[in-house]
C-alpha cells in the first residue's frame, strides 16, 4: 500500500451538532447557541446560561479587538507599536505576561514583537510581501521581547521601534475572556471555539465530556484524504492548534508559512507539521502550539513537559502525543 504522506494539517472542529440534535427537549431547552463572523473567522459558543447573552458575547470581543487587533489602527496595540511607553489594559497585560512565559519556556522561540518581520513577509496588515524582506537581519535590531517590559500598568520598550503582534494568542484569549463572562452570568457548562481554538468547561448538552476532533488532511497526488488523528474529549481546559497550512503565500515554487521563527526571522522550517496543545488556558495553548512549530518537535517536547501541557505534534512521517494526552481514537 502506498504510504501517504501528509501534506495539509489537523484543524479542529467541533464535534457537538450532532449531540445537540439528538438529545431530547429539555437538554436542549437547557442549552443556548450563539455563532457569527470576527476577525475574518467564525465563532461558535454553546453554553448553559441565559438565552440574553450575545450582546455581551460581541462586547467581549469588541473590547478585545479595540486592545489587541494590529488591523485596527485606532487598537491600543497599535497605538503602543507607536510609542516609546503607554498605559496598557488588562487584556494587553494579560497577553503579554502570558507571552513572557512562553516565551522562556520554549527559549525564545515564542515571540510577539515579530510584527515588523510579519509584516515584511506578507502576513502583517496589508498582506504584501515588502522589499523588506531583503532587510531581515536589520529588522531583527529591534524585535526581541526582552527589549520591553512592564512599569505597573505601563508597557516600556528600549527601542521605540518595538512592535507587537498578538495574533498568535488573541483568538486563545478571546475564547477565555468570553468563557469568564458566560461564568459570570451563570453557565457552568460551555464550549468557546473561535477560529478553531476551543475552551470548554463541564459538560455537553448529552451530560459527558466535550469532543473535538483533530482532522489531518492527506493529500495524494491527485485528491485530498481527510481523516481524523484524534477526537479529543475532556473539559476545564483551552485546545489549540497551529498550522502553516491556515496562513501561507507562495512565492515562485516556494511555500511560505506564517510561522516565523525568531531566531533567524525568517518563515521556519522544523520538523513539526502541526501542533495541538491542551492548557489549563486557551491563550496558553494557543501560545505554546506557535511555539512548537517555530521550536521544532524535540524542544517542543521539552517545553510542554516544563509546562506541564498535554501536546500532539505530527511530523512528515509520525505522530507524537504526550503521556496524557486524551484521545478517543
Amino acid at each position: 500500500m502506498k504510504k501517504h504522506h501528509m501534506r495539509t494539517l489537523p484543524l479542529l472542529f467541533l464535534a457537538i451538532t450532532a449531540a445537540i440534535s439528538s438529545c431530547g427537549n429539555s437538554a436542549r431547552n437547557n442549552f443556548n447557541k450563539d455563532e457569527g463572523m470576527i476577525w475574518n473567522t467564525t465563532y461558535h459558543i454553546t453554553y448553559d446560561g441565559p438565552s440574553t447573552l450575545r450582546d455581551s458575547i460581541l462586547n467581549v470581543l469588541d473590547k478585545i479587538g479595540k486592545s489587541l487587533s494590529v488591523f485596527d489602527k485606532s487598537s491600543l496595540v497599535s497605538r503602543v507599536n507607536d510609542a516609546d511607553s503607554l498605559e496598557i489594559d488588562s487584556h494587553f497585560k494579560t497577553v503579554y505576561m502570558v507571552s513572557q512565559r512562553i516565551c522562556r519556556a520554549s527559549g525564545g522561540m515564542f515571540d510577539p514583537t515579530l510584527s515588523p518581520l510579519i509584516t515584511a513577509w506578507g502576513f502583517g496588515p496589508g498582506h504584501k510581501i515588502s522589499a523588506d524582506t531583503a532587510a531581515v537581519d536589520s529588522i531583527m535590531n529591534f524585535t526581541g521581547l526582552h527589549k520591553t517590559r512592564l512599569r505597573g500598568d505601563s508597557i516600556i520598550k528600549d527601542d521605540r521601534r518595538v512592535q507587537f503582534n498578538f495574533s498568535a494568542v488573541a483568538k486563545g484569549y478571546a475564547c477565555d475572556a468570553v468563557a469568564d463572562m458566560l461564568r459570570r452570568n451563570g453557565a457552568g457548562n460551555y464550549l468557546v471555539e473561535i477560529g478553531g481554538e476551543i475552551v470548554m468547561a463541564g459538560k455537553n448538552p448529552r451530560g459527558g465530556l466535550w469532543k473535538v476532533s483533530v482532522d489531518a488532511p492527506i493529500e495524494t497526488d491527485s485528491t485530498e484524504i481527510h481523516d481524523a488523528c484524534a477526537v479529543i474529549e475532556s473539559t476545564g481546559c483551552g485546545v489549540a492548534t497551529s498550522g502553516n497550512y491556515r496562513n501561507y503565500h507562495k512565492d515562485g515554487e516556494k511555500t511560505l508559512g506564517h510561522t516565523i521563527s525568531p531566531a533567524t526571522g525568517r518563515p521556519v522550517t522544523t520538523d513539526v507539521i502541526s501542533a495541538t496543545v491542551i492548557a489549563p488556558t486557551c491563550v496558553e495553548a494557543d501560545a505554546a502550539a506557535t511555539a512548537c512549530m517555530a521550536a521544532g518537535s524535540q524542544a517542543a517536547k521539552r517545553m510542554l513537559s516544563e509546562l506541564g501541557y498535554e501536546g500532539m505534534l505530527i511530523m512528515p512521517d509520525s505522530v507524537w502525543t504526550s503521556p496524557d494526552f486524551p484521545k478517543t481514537k
